[in-house]
């Protein structure tokens, strides 16, 4: 077991280079399998879900290696295999990411119905639904889903949701189709253009990514170039840092960032009275008065992210009046709020919605992280604490940031990682 010891009241200050960006990165390793040649990719952070991945695209076949630290070489030529090993797929949601690429690719697949971060309910019907609708047969028992097709035809395709997995899924599976294939309601998210313009750089014909139609016209090969793909920067890192510089009245600069990516945050971060100073690849964050309550609405992109409702939500509680935050994604996202109360906080959830009432102040205490984002939350929650916050859980926190103890102690803050 991993915790963090983390000293309060520190005000943070100075630069910080923001990592690629997990949700980016995860899917392009999984679209990599279906690649005819090798797939470099850079500015890879080392996480645990990038590590889990690397071993889900072994246990199928492909050959995966560093070439340096933020160098991925992965050669998915043997790819032959239709299963990822179970114990990965239950400890990593973005594992359900290989079915497209295997039902392009092998034309089925098996898998164990995905875990990861336990924040509400994230069934995968959208993907499935999408895979029929392309011509394949789905059957779902003993917690397993499999999904086989003998050939793949184009479809017009309409999301309930725009839901970012299945619109990636159903991307991968497309690809090779027969005729064209329209995604309506897609998800626009960033991490979806990047996913475009890496099957493209393959061979694939799509386009559309960033809007809320895509179109992909099946191709009958890809080609077989070697691949060199540099992701994008992490956003849900770079807000948290943003939101580290509010919450600890502190004066910190966001490196390597696309600020078109996270205006959403922005511009909550000015509602509430923080000096914001954008330029082309970084980001100033500045807070030299008291926090003014705001009201946030989490909507899927360009709305505001729900990977950063809590790290808001903690920030929100030393706030000088009342704070309502609305989740409209994920219903199971306030799971941490009993852990902020813990630290003296003054919230109330209502249903989707946390009523967030200003406190004076935050006093350091044992809590828990209960998933990835949580966690981060608590981390902010702990730096602006009176005193020693100890945080059980270090390893969600592992699974989507780089040493964030090591990058926030470079900015002032006081965090030891210990292990039990």
């Amino acid at each position: 077991m991993e915790r963090l010891i983390i000293t309060g009241g520190l005000r943070l200050a100075g630069e910080v280079k923001i990592s690629g960006a997990k949700n980016a990165v995860l899917k392009l390793m999984a679209a990599s399998l279906l690649a005819e040649n090798e797939c470099i990719i850079r500015n890879v952070p080392q996480i645990k879900d990038v590590l889990t991945m690397i071993e889900v695209l072994r246990g199928l076949g492909a050959e995966v290696s560093w070439a340096d630290q933020t160098v991925l070489r992965i050669k998915p030529k043997n790819v032959s295999f239709y299963s990822a090993p179970d114990e990965l797929v239950k400890e990593m949601r973005a594992s359900v990411q290989v079915m497209g690429p295997l039902l392009t690719k092998v034309k089925k697949v098996k898998l164990f119905q995905p875990g990861g971060c336990v924040i509400g309910q994230r069934p995968i019907d959208l993907h499935l639904k999408g895979f029929q609708a392309l011509g394949a047969e789905v059957v779902e028992e003993h917690g397993y889903v499999y999904v086989q097709v003998d050939r793949l035809k184009g479809a017009d395709i309409h999301l309930d949701f725009p839901s970012v997995g299945a619109t990636e899924n159903i991307m991968a599976a497309a690809i090779l189709a027969e005729g064209t294939t329209i995604i309506r309601n897609a998800a626009k998210e960033p991490e979806i253009i990047e996913e475009q313009n890496f099957y493209n750089r393959l061979g694939a014909k799509i386009r559309g990514a960033g809007t809320d139609m895509i179109r992909i016209e099946g191709v009958s090969a890809l080609r077989p170039n070697v691949i060199d793909y540099t992701v994008i920067p992490d956003r849900i890192e770079a807000g948290t840092f943003m939101l580290a510089a509010v919450i600890t009245a502190g004066d910190i600069t966001v490196n390597d960032v696309i600020p078109e990516h996270i205006e959403a945050l922005t511009a909550k971060l000015r509602e509430a009275g923080a000096d914001v100073s954008v330029r082309d690849e970084s980001i100033r964050v500045k807070m030299e008065k008291p926090i003014s309550p705001i009201d946030v609405v989490v909507l899927p992109y360009p709305g505001f992210p729900t990977d950063i409702q809590p790290q808001m939500t903690a920030t929100l509680t030393l706030a000088t009046g009342t704070s309502l935050l609305t989740e409209n994604v994920f219903g199971g996202r306030f799971r941490y709020v009993d852990e902020l109360v813990r630290m003296g906080a003054n919230i109330r959830v209502e249903g989707r919605s946390a009523i967030v009432k200003g406190v004076p102040r935050l006093t350091g205490a044992a809590v828990v992280a209960p998933d990835l984002r949580a966690g981060a939350a608590l981390v902010l929650a702990g730096m602006a604490a009176e005193g020693e916050t100890l945080l059980e859980g270090a390893q969600y926190i592992d699974r989507g940031y780089e040493r964030i103890e090591d990058k926030l102690n470079n900015l002032g803050a006081e965090i030891k990682r210990v292990q039990e």
